[in-house]
């Protein structure tokens, strides 16, 4: 199995991009987060999942990260998720509401995505929902990359005289809904509208 992919990208649309690794080219099915994370980069590194859809014909999928190749691996364990529909699903919603949509049981959410309905929505819970909800990917997509933002954020609502653990579980909620793509200044405003 390859684990990841490291080269030049040759290509690369909102749905795939082509890595040349050593003179190979490698076409990888990718998702609007990870088109969007690849920015205008010369050189490239995927982590791939590799699922073979017919005749023993591999098909790779490429993430910017692991936390988004581990979503995908759980979203297509569930059956009646393949490949194409976790990769839809990671394109319409960002890694932080699908897990969120899992743990809360928020079926309308997973059926706002093309293709999954009511039952595959709801088979999603409950096949996820323990294994998220016990810290396994939940971890990864609740904690902000970047824990001083948060800290900056809880130390300047404490000095408006904010309660420290009201702030904190606030500031927790917007992480986990909005995901940690924030600056202190988001952070702090969307919690004084909650505080």
């Amino acid at each position: 199995m390859i684990y990841h992919i490291q080269g030049k990208l040759v290509e690369k649309t909102p749905t795939y991009a082509v890595i040349d690794a050593s003179g190979v080219g490698y076409i990888m099915q990718i998702s609007l987060n990870t088109f969007t994370k690849l920015g205008n980069s010369e050189n490239c590194k995927l982590f791939t999942e590799q699922m073979y859809v017919r005749d023993d014909m591999p098909k790779f999928f490429g993430f910017y990260d692991t936390p988004e190749r581990d979503l995908f691996r759980q979203l297509v364990s569930v059956s009646g998720v393949g490949g194409t529909s976790a990769l839809l699903m990671l394109s319409s919603l960002s890694a932080a509401e699908i897990q969120n949509a899992i743990v809360t049981g928020n079926v309308a959410l997973l059926k706002s995505v093309k293709g999954i309905g009511e039952k595959t929505a709801q088979r999603i819970i409950v096949d996820l929902k323990d294994k998220m909800g016990k810290g396994g990917l939940a971890a990864e997509f609740f904690v902000p990359s970047n824990n001083i933002l948060k800290e900056e954020a809880l130390s300047a609502l404490v000095m408006l005289g904010f309660n420290k653990a009201g702030a904190d579980k606030v500031l927790d909620k917007i992480i986990r809904t909005e995901g940690t793509g924030q600056t202190v200044e988001q952070l702090i405003k969307a919690a004084l509208k909650s505080l």
